[in-house]
């Protein structure tokens, strides 16, 4: 089994019917070993939480989907581990640290970054580290 690095914009669409959403799941269900920065938990929890504002879903709703995906088999890393090689790439490719901390931890697997972040895909596909994203459509 070999792994992927999912950011918290594909496994947002595992719970919210959202485009994108069935080649989230396609993600999920691929049979990889799947990875992420621990900071996940923290923005899949702020962007339920954005759509409770935006009163797209409940608070209600939005507690279980947390209670959910705390019980994803998703092997999360420390980002203290991986901060001083998210920082280096967040300086040299103009990007969020929060972002590089998944491509950090993408270089340090040695495997893909899978994202439905457009922007942050588009913006990386020029770039040295590019190939190591995915666009989640294309996922298989």
């Amino acid at each position: 089994m070999t792994a992927l690095v999912v950011d918290a914009s594909v496994a947002v669409k595992w719970f919210l019917p959202e485009i994108h959403s069935q080649a989230a799941e396609r993600v999920l269900i691929c049979g990889e070993k799947l990875s992420a920065p621990d900071p996940i938990w923290a923005e899949v929890g702020n962007a339920l939480y954005k759509r409770v504002i935006r009163k797209e879903i409940t608070l209600e709703e939005a507690s279980a989907i947390l209670k959910d995906f705390l019980r994803f088999p998703l092997l999360t890393y420390a980002s203290k581990s991986l901060l001083d090689a998210a920082w280096a790439f967040a300086g040299r490719f103009s990007l969020s640290v929060y972002d590089s901390l998944y491509l950090a931890l993408a270089a340090g697997l040695n495997c893909s970054l899978v994202t439905a972040d457009k922007k942050f895909y588009d913006a990386m596909q020029k770039k040295s580290l590019g190939p190591k994203l995915v666009w989640v459509e294309d996922v298989k």
